[in-house]
């Protein structure tokens, strides 16, 4: 066992650095160039997202379909992988990890387009689409999207169950002395309730939760920042200082070279919106939407709020505490997230544990949905409700067992995942450019999508 939990852990590692950071980032860029910076449209995008549009085809509203992404995207990686990215890289790691996502709206725009374009209706009148689909209808590379759900549905149980339901148990034993079996036994009910009613009932749950946990926890933010006050400026100024130069940050900081510093924050960065991952896109093609390129510019809001606003937001919060208390270790990150919530008096500690616990609970419920699309795919119905029991009984293991060698294969399968995804997007890039100057670049935004399009 220790012998394979190196080998993984020697794989991951080496998937993560380098090779999959120039991937994922390169992607970003060409597709930025490509579609000629459909960043310029956010505010559209954001608009969209929040109108709804109940006559058009899907299973779920747009805005449901975007809650139930970010539900699966925004997890411990806003919190304590910011974190950590400082820890390894110093504080120019904010600035890489920002970058990242304004680059990757643009990738995630591609992934909703493409999953919206390709997808189909089921037997059972439900929509299903995603880089499978993309693959096989759009590449004829049957056999690559049969890898991609593979990949998805080991990856669901890893860092998409397994870490998170055993994130939420450690820090309830470790804060309150909450028995760790008996919080599994209280996710998995949870989870049970929510995913017996399907994509609509994690929606609706999503709907409801995401936006309430993560205005709570930008007030948290915004607190902090206001305590910090005469800091925050010399924060910024330190983190775009140490983004280039991180020697600018002074000796207590690791992070000896610009390489060292912008590796860490995009790697976290591109770890956290998960553009490119695949993931998002398989619950976008559910959407109620006229045309694939709407819910492409819904879908590309899910990396905005996700880093650009959420790690962003943590990231300055962290180092404008560090310059305001010089007596904070910040040779963890963990630990570091939790000093800097500390300083909100009475409420800092549950806010923090508040905002992982649900932000945590909120990936198991996105995971489920991709997972279980990612099964259907495999097999059809038939295993669906075998991969959902599965997956329940897994939330209460995950809470009781130590997961060193699953997070290494969740890191794994997490990289597997996006290689698939990166070659449906490369490939069908001029599909991608055709739909978005039919739509987008030519202001025909509320026409109907034509009968080529039509789910099969």
């Amino acid at each position: 066992m220790e012998a394979l939990s190196a080998l993984i852990k020697s794989c991951s590692d080496f998937l993560w650095g380098w090779p999959m950071v120039t991937i994922l980032l390169g992607t970003h860029v060409f597709m930025t160039i490509r579609l000629r910076f459909p960043q310029r449209k956010l505010l559209t995008a954001i608009r969209l997202s929040v109108k709804p549009d109940p006559s058009a085809k899907g299973d779920v509203s747009q805005f449901g379909a975007l809650a139930t992404a970010l539900a699966a995207t925004i997890g411990t990686g806003n919190i304590v992988g910011v974190a950590t990215a400082i820890t390894l890289g110093g504080p120019g790691a904010v600035f890489w990890c920002w970058l990242t996502g304004v680059f990757g709206i643009a990738t995630k725009y591609a992934e909703g387009l493409l999953a919206v374009k390709y997808r189909i209706r089921t037997p059972h009148g439900k929509m299903a689409g995603g880089p499978m689909y993309a693959l096989e209808r759009g590449l004829h590379m049957k056999w690559l999207a049969v890898l991609f759900c593979v990949f998805t549905v080991c990856a669901s149980f890893g860092i998409g169950n397994l870490v998170q339901s055993n994130a939420i148990s450690m820090l309830c034993y470790e804060t309150y002395q909450i028995p760790q079996a008996l919080t599994g036994a209280v996710i998995a009910i949870c989870v049970a309730l929510v995913v017996i009613f399907g994509v609509k009932g994690i929606a609706r749950v999503c709907t409801a939760f995401v936006p309430f946990m993560a205005i709570l926890y930008i007030l948290g933010c915004c607190y902090i920042l206001i305590v910090n006050g005469s800091y925050v400026w010399e924060a910024v100024k330190l983190i775009l200082a140490s983004a280039f130069n991180p020697e600018a940050a002074g000796g207590g900081f690791v992070g000896g070279s610009i390489i060292m510093t912008a590796r860490y924050g995009i790697a976290r960065g591109l770890f956290s919106n998960e553009s490119g991952m695949g993931s998002a896109p398989i619950v976008a093609a559910a959407a109620q939407t006229r045309n694939p390129v709407r819910q492409a510019l819904v879908s590309s809001t899910g990396t905005f709020w996700d880093t650009v606003v959420i790690c962003a937001l943590t990231g300055l919060v962290l180092v404008s505490s560090i310059l305001a208390y010089p007596d904070i270790t910040y040779d963890d990150g963990a630990a570091l997230t939790k000093v800097a919530f500390d300083k909100i008096p009475y409420v800092g500690a549950p806010l923090l544990v508040f905002g992982i616990v649900t932000f945590a609970f909120s990936t198991i419920l996105g995971w489920c949905y991709y997972g279980e699309k990612a099964m259907e795919y495999l097999s059809g119905k038939r295993l669906t409700l075998v991969y959902r029991g599965v997956f329940i009984v897994s939330a209460f293991f995950g809470a009781v067992t130590q997961l060193a060698v699953v997070w290494n294969f969740a890191d794994l399968t997490n990289a597997l995942m996006a290689l698939p995804n990166i070659v449906s997007l490369v490939c069908l890039s001029g599909v991608i450019a055709a739909e978005t100057k039919k739509y987008l670049w030519e202001n025909r935004l509320d026409e109907e999508a034509g009968p080529e399009d039509d789910p099969v």
